[in-house]
C-alpha cells in the first residue's frame, strides 16, 4: 500500500538523461564542442547509472 506512492529512481534518472543530451545538442549547435563534449559525457554517465538500476 504505501508502495503505491514510491517513486521510480530510473524514470528520474532518465529524464536527466534526456535533459542532458538536449543540452548537448543545442552546445553542438552553437557551435561550443567542448560542451557538447563534457555533457555527453555526463549523460552517459547517467546512461550507465540507469543500466545499473534496470539490471538489478
Amino acid at each position: 500500500m504505501f508502495g503505491l506512492f514510491k517513486t521510480d529512481p530510473a524514470k528520474k534518472l532518465q529524464k536527466a538523461y534526456e535533459h542532458k543530451l538536449e543540452q548537448a545538442m543545442q552546445a553542438a549547435r552553437n557551435g561550443d564542442m567542448r560542451a557538447n563534449a563534457s555533457l555527453t559525457e555526463e549523460a552517459e554517465a547517467l546512461r550507465a547509472q540507469i543500466d545499473k538500476l534496470k539490471k538489478e
